[in-house]
């Protein structure tokens, strides 16, 4: 349940409030950490019937699987907006997700969108990194870019929402943890963290 206080909430709220992920649409997923992963099972429950991860950790992509992703691009190897276009029959996504807070992402989030598409961007930038587009390419495809913090939730309301679903095996929580550790060894776990070896890890006392 610890999960459901920060990752989780962050990315199930962004697809399902944020961006409002409707059925049968499309979505990308840039970054497939554990908000990444969860804006895919938030993807999920919104209904949509193409989910696409992009990664460039084949571990990342092959755990995006199991929460819903329908496809997989490695952005070290293709292109994704290419690749997320050619998935989507040449249109482009309804829904992306920036998940990793780079202006590169940033920049492939907005244009692998179908003409009025939606993206939001979740990743935390940090001081210092700009964002340079051509302004009529953004003009052009139209749409809405916002920013999600904290899933755009009312945790009140949200919080027994998300216990309810993984009670009822809706929402995948267990398979998010994928490390259980002591207090003693928390530093290991930021440093398995930076390595990309993690989704979550929890401190068990």
């Amino acid at each position: 349940m610890s999960l459901i206080g920060c990752g989780v909430m962050t990315g199930v709220g962004a697809a399902l409030y944020a961006a409002g992920v409707r059925p049968g649409t499309s979505v990308a997923v840039f970054g497939c950490g554990g908000v990444g992963d969860s804006v895919i099972q938030g993807a999920r429950l919104g209904g949509a019937t193409t989910i696409i991860a992009v990664d460039i950790d084949p571990k990342k992509l092959e755990w995006a699987r199991q929460f819903g992703a329908t496809h997989t691009v490695n952005a070290k190897d293709v292109d994704p907006i290419t690749a997320i276009k050619e998935l989507t029959g040449g249109n482009g996504v309804n829904y992306s997700f920036e998940a990793v807070g780079s202006p590169k992402t940033v920049e492939q989030a907005l244009f692998c969108r179908d003409l009025a598409g939606t993206c939001v961007f979740i990743g935390v930038p940090g001081p210092g990194p700009t964002l340079t587009i051509d302004l009529q390419r953004f003009f052009d495809i139209g749409g809405h870019w916002c920013v999600s913090w904290y899933g755009d939730c009312l945790p009140t309301r949200d919080f027994p929402l998300l216990v309810d679903w993984y009670k009822q095996g809706q929402l995948k929580l267990d398979e998010v943890v994928s490390r259980t550790l002591s207090l003693d060894e928390v530093e290991d776990a930021f440093a398995a963290m930076e390595r990309g070896e993690t989704l979550r890890s929890v401190i068990v006392f």
